[in-house]
């Protein structure tokens, strides 16, 4: 696709509408559930970048770049609320930036090297079973006593950095369940997945648009495989929706809320992974 594509089929309008619906969408989820809004932006992303017809070799790349742009204004946000609270882990954190950074180096090389498919297949192998723990997993489930310290903690922390990375996800989606699962508070371990979220965010956003730097077929408005647009349009209403979702979740069953939402995630993954299967 060349940079007149969208202005020569007056899909400009379209493609920025898109965007919107996408931030709006993972603000209000995000507020709702507090769980990071890439695990819903990047696959809202790729079925409209597919609807445009955007070059499939650049599709999920965009949508993953693009997503991890929009979490740093958002994470530094939530980071900054939950800190205010005092409910950071800040020694946590500190232990766990190299391992987590090292990750994120990890992931972008490998989405670099990875095509499109195998980003989209990695993205809904991963979303679905997540999608199946908001929907049936217990909050009482335990499998360790407390979080791995040494080499174990590091492991921890460098894989979701280099899973998140190829899933243009923050650190919550993947962080909350795996600490809660070592007794970590569930409070204090959304606050400091925010931190995930910075940690993640930035380094991996700049190694996407660097990756994708003079690739062909990207979209008006693209630094490498970051949209610009996209990060103007959705960033803003992500983090407007966001206090929204979590008004609205004080009104709504959560028990409801977490299946609508969790057979959102498993549908869209699920069309992602018939697309690259089909």
């Amino acid at each position: 696709m060349n940079l007149g594509f969208l202005a020569a089929r007056d899909d400009l309008g379209i493609f920025a509408l898109g965007l919107v619906i996408a931030g709006a969408v993972g603000g209000l989820i995000a507020g709702m559930l507090g769980v990071g809004g890439g695990i819903v932006i990047v696959p809202v992303l790729y079925h409209v970048f597919a609807g445009l017809g955007f070059d499939e070799t650049v599709r999920m790349h965009l949508a993953i770049g693009t997503s991890l742009a929009t979490i740093i204004p958002t994470s530094i946000s939530s980071l900054r609320a939950h800190a205010k609270r005092g409910a950071v882990d800040w020694a946590l954190l500190k232990s766990w930036v190299i391992p987590m950074v090292i990750g994120v180096l990890l992931g972008t090389f490998l989405a670099r090297m990875a095509s499109g498919n195998t980003l989209a297949l990695i993205f809904a192998l991963v979303a679905i079973p997540v999608a199946v723990n908001m929907a049936f997993g217990r909050e009482s489930l335990r499998l360790a006593n407390a979080l791995p310290g040494g080499a174990g903690g590091w492991t921890i922390a460098g894989a979701i950095g280099t899973v998140s990375t190829l899933m243009g996800i923050g650190g919550g989606t993947l962080g909350v369940p795996i600490m809660t699962l070592c007794n970590y508070p569930i409070h204090r371990a959304v606050a400091t997945a925010a931190g995930f979220g910075v940690i993640i965010s930035i380094p991996a956003t700049i190694g996407l648009a660097a990756a994708g730097w003079g690739v062909p077929h990207l979209p008006p408005f693209s630094l490498g495989y970051v949209n610009l647009l996209g990060f103007i349009l959705i960033a803003p209403v992500s983090v407007l929706m966001a206090p929204i979702g979590a008004s609205a979740a004080h009104m709504i069953d959560r028990k409801r809320l977490k299946l609508v939402f969790a057979a959102f995630i498993a549908i869209t993954a699920a069309k992602m992974l018939w697309d690259v299967l089909s």
